[in-house]
């Protein structure tokens, strides 16, 4: 895909932007805005949007990769409108999800916050925890405190220059089972990953602010307004989705590209990036004047003035190899996760249970390979057929590599035979479609934002360069559309087209 002209002569500054998932799109999104700009867009699959995709299932789109961007966030509800999408977006038909916690399915409780909880009455109610666990979270409910919550200090900022901890080092202050059996698979769920490793400051700061505050942590989360991961009006939507799946604004968003002169080329990886003229990187004036980029991609090479970076963290290191070692370096060092997932069509008399919600989590600690179940056909009711289901089976975390193994055929049988008690699934699915994420899900170990810190002290050399992306500051798709806005915002100002707004 690419626009027409795209080899006639061009005296525009050139900005290349390297990678065509929702935060690279997003940043030529952002640099098109600028007319003066000639932009372009390598990506290496056949089709841009990354991650976000989508299969024609029984005659409707559906997302085979994320389902849904949550509404708390600005970013991705702007981009919708700016692409003229309001109308297609849509809300979950149900708030009810489950928990899988001592042999059965158990509604997950009123008073989460990301999987901690901070009201013991819901909890208790539940059944997740044992008479054992429960009475731990008692505990955490008598304790004085806490201390400096009416200080007028928002959670984020009061953890900064504080020392990061995992997010299962403070949520075990509540009890092993509270980690296993809620943080672990909300929170970990989100990342694919494993919560004795997870920076508790990179995904939910103000967990670690709560700790940080002293006596009970539950009252600490509440007192500190970090309880709710949902908007403060009961009746808002804590989730959106698009009637023609998330995957239908990355096709938008790249029609809209391309209607704005931006060249999109796919089917083009980007094999190097070499900078030439102006002054080395270890110059102490950092004077880069008269600089300029070459990227060199599977067909041709492109003259930049500008590079966004909005590959994955393995892929962005091998190409800044030879411009920064040090920025190559911290790249390599993000571990990533991958994940498949399993997607059903089956007929409605062969699942045996009331789907009367989102779907369900599996522990870690359950040792089995499905680590979700997502009840497509309720959570999406624009989806739902008449004598029919769908439902999506996620396997894979940080740790759990095992469905690698096996080829689709055995990896559905196993799913299957897992949801049997899980789902009450009975029969062969009419249709199944395994997607599979290689390396997908970027690590946030303790410290991570210390090395996105250092990360981008050591491309403040170089000129009009930025990163982008999953492996910063946030997975989730509003995180990725704010990070591609950030990368371009900086290419811009280094190029003198103007700052941040």
């Amino acid at each position: 895909m690419t626009t027409p002209n795209a080899a006639a002569p061009q005296t525009r500054p050139t900005v290349v932007v390297i990678g065509g998932g929702i935060a690279g799109l997003s940043a030529a999104w952002t640099l098109s805005a600028d007319t003066a700009l000639r932009v372009v867009v390598l990506e290496a699959a056949a089709r841009p949007g990354g991650k976000l995709q989508s299969r024609d299932i029984g005659g409707r789109a559906v997302d085979v990769g994320p389902d849904a961007f949550v509404a708390r966030r600005p970013e991705a509800v702007e981009l919708c409108t700016a692409l003229g999408l309001d109308e297609e977006l849509v809300t979950p038909g149900s708030r009810r999800a489950y928990v899988w916690a001592r042999r059965r399915l158990r509604p997950l409780p009123a008073g989460l916050a990301l999987g901690v909880p901070t009201r013991l009455g819901p909890l208790a109610r539940s059944g997740i925890l044992s008479g054992a666990g429960l009475g731990r979270v008692a505990a955490d409910a008598l304790r004085p405190g806490p201390s400096g919550i009416a200080d007028g200090t928002h959670p984020d900022e009061a953890t900064v220059g504080r020392p990061d901890e995992s997010v299962a080092s403070i949520t075990d202050r509540l009890g092993h089972e509270v980690t296993a059996r809620l943080a672990d698979p909300l929170i970990g769920g989100i990342h694919a990953g494993d919560t004795r490793r997870m920076s508790a400051a990179a995904v939910f700061p103000a967990l670690l602010d709560a700790a940080r505050r002293g006596g009970s942590l539950m009252r600490a989360l509440r007192a500190g307004s970090a309880a709710p991961a949902t908007p403060e009006t009961p009746d808002a939507p804590a989730f959106f989705s698009l009637r023609a799946g998330v995957a239908g604004l990355t096709v938008r968003l790249a029609d809209a590209l391309v209607a704005r002169g931006v060249e999109l080329r796919t089917s083009h990886a980007a094999r190097q990036i070499a900078l030439h003229g102006g002054t080395g990187p270890g110059d102490p004036r950092g004077d880069r004047v008269g600089s300029s980029w070459t990227v060199a991609g599977a067909h041709e090479a492109v003259a930049a003035d500008g590079i966004v970076l909005a590959t994955p963290a393995p892929a962005a290191g091998a190409l800044l190899a030879g411009v920064d070692t040090a920025a190559a370096s911290i790249l390599r060092t993000v571990a990533h996760a991958s994940v498949a997932v399993i997607t059903m069509r089956l007929r409605r008399d062969d699942v045996d249970r009331d789907l009367d919600g989102t779907g369900f989590l599996v522990p870690r600690v359950d040792g089995g390979l499905v680590t979700a179940c997502t009840w497509l056909s309720t959570k999406w009711p624009h989806l739902e057929r008449p004598g029919e289901v769908l439902l999506r089976a996620s396997v894979g975390r940080a740790g759990d590599d095992r469905h690698d193994a096996m080829d689709d055929d055995e990896l559905t049988r196993q799913v299957l035979q897992e949801l049997g008690p899980l789902s009450r699934v009975r029969a062969h699915p009419v249709e199944v479609a395994v997607t599979r994420f290689a390396h997908a899900f970027p690590q946030y170990d303790v410290g991570h934002l210390g090395r996105v810190d250092d990360l981008e002290r050591a491309l403040a050399p170089l000129p009009a360069i930025a990163v982008a992306g999953a492996a910063l500051r946030g997975v989730g798709i509003p995180a990725c559309i704010a990070s591609g806005r950030r990368a371009a915002y900086a290419v811009r100002t280094a190029l003198g087209r103007g700052d941040a707004p």
